[in-house]
């Protein structure tokens, strides 16, 4: 049995926020699905294998593997804050799944992946390839996937990303390679923009980063809040490298709006002070997950406390155990950020691996679905120990994370998600209120 299986209350309580947090988004995924639907994908024969009831057999016995992945995690540019959290939850699984000594040893391989100034990743994925890796987890940012997707999976390199929300990577040309744990930004985006109408908020503005995921999400941010009946006064956009934001931040306040959303990624520790040095209250800002983290070593106390963000995931506070543990790999962690989804890619990987007793990128990605839920069969399990007994026997699992259900579809997507929404205290640090 893993660490977390020895407490068995600790998983009820895991068990309850998932089925807790699945009811508050239930409208979300209706409206994601309705929206996919509208998208016609052929599938690969990877995707096609696992699809419906035409799942792979599950191989029997027992098990001599050893599974070689990479870790792609920002440790430098602007979404360096992003890398400890997610570093952090792939040590935590390798030393879950290497404690167990259940025929499957798992060795991860950490690499920077930079961000858009820089191409950064593309050498530390050519790095990673010939370090035979079969998997690899990441890229944090959907900008970053974009620039490495092609080399992975046409090297036949599983990717799963933790933290990509971009809303392209659902019909993207994978080759059925490509996995995500972390919903797209059609979830979050309809969730913050409900929430903003919610508030009473009638006009808003948005500072937005002017890439894949700073415009998707604005978009979706901006339909979902004028579906209300509100008004989207001003939309400003930025290039990642820019370090002077004056005119963004002119061109929304000149508009006046009541209420202005923050869609970037570190520019925030610039571009917040400034907003509010300029007039703004500083209660009356939104962030989204590039800009959600804790500024209590960054602005004055107060500076934005009663503004809110969104981040998709469960709230590691009411899982104890698991932050507390992510503290034992690293006591430097601040922010938890896809920290679960992080640990749970490479479950998923190493379970793939192990139904089909072996661990090249092909068969790996032939079950990932499976493995999931996603063939609408198996088992429900919640820790690598409980899974592997099973699929040793033959039988189908159905694994459930931290970071929720997650369930592939056929397209890598993750059908089961929830997102939280955040406010700031005095210290300028976040919690979670739904």
């Amino acid at each position: 049995m893993s660490a977390f299986a020895k407490d068995s209350s600790f998983r009820s309580v895991r068990a309850l926020v998932t089925g807790v947090a699945l009811v508050g988004v239930s409208a979300l995924l209706l409206a994601g699905c309705s929206n996919d639907a509208a998208t016609t994908t052929t599938p690969t024969d990877t995707q096609t294998a696992v699809a419906g009831s035409n799942v792979n057999e599950v191989v029997a016995g027992e098990r001599d593997l050893t599974l070689k992945i990479g870790a792609l995690a920002p440790q430098s540019g602007v979404l360096a804050f992003l890398g400890p959290p997610q570093v952090a939850g792939v040590a935590l699984a390798v030393q879950d799944i290497n404690e167990l000594g259940l025929g499957i040893t798992v060795e991860a391989i950490n690499r920077d992946e930079g961000d858009t100034t820089a191409d950064v990743a593309t050498g530390s994925v050519t790095d990673l390839i010939g370090q035979d890796v079969t998997a690899i987890v990441g890229a944090a940012a959907s900008a970053v996937s974009r620039i490495v997707i092609d080399t992975i999976t046409g090297a036949g390199i599983v990717q799963v990303s933790p933290s990509n929300t971009g809303l392209d990577f659902s019909t993207y040309n994978d080759g059925g390679l490509y996995f995500r744990t972390s919903p797209s930004d059609l979830l979050q985006g309809e969730e913050l923009g409900t929430k903003i109408a919610e508030d009473g908020v009638s006009t808003l503005g948005l500072i937005v980063v002017n890439d894949a995921y700073g415009t998707g999400l604005a978009d979706v941010i901006t339909s979902t809040f004028e579906g209300t009946g509100g008004e989207v006064v001003a939309t400003s956009l930025f290039n990642t490298g820019e370090s002077n934001f004056t005119s963004q931040i002119s061109d929304v306040t000149a508009e006046d709006p009541e209420a202005i959303v923050i869609v970037t990624f570190d520019q925030s520790k610039s571009i917040v002070p400034a907003l509010i040095a300029g007039g703004f209250p500083g209660d009356k800002l939104y962030f989204v997950d590039g800009s959600l983290k804790d500024y209590s070593a960054d602005f004055a106390a107060g500076l934005i406390a009663g503004s809110q963000g969104t981040a998709p995931g469960l709230d590691l506070a009411t899982l104890g155990e698991f932050q507390s543990r992510l503290l034992e790999i690293d006591p430097t962690l601040k922010d938890y950020l896809y920290a679960a989804e992080a640990y749970d890619a490479v479950m998923l990987i190493a379970l793939a691996a192990y139904a089909g007793n072996d661990v090249s990128g092909e068969s790996i990605a032939s079950y990932m679905q499976q493995v999931s839920g996603g063939s609408g069969d198996g088992t429900k399990v919640e820790d690598f120990g409980a899974a592997a007994e099973a699929l040793a026997n033959g039988e189908q699992v159905d694994y459930d994370g931290f970071s929720g259900p997650i369930t592939f579809d056929e397209n890598g997507d993750p059908t089961e998600a929830t997102i939280g929404i955040y406010e700031y205290a005095e210290d300028n640090t976040y919690s979670r209120t739904n």
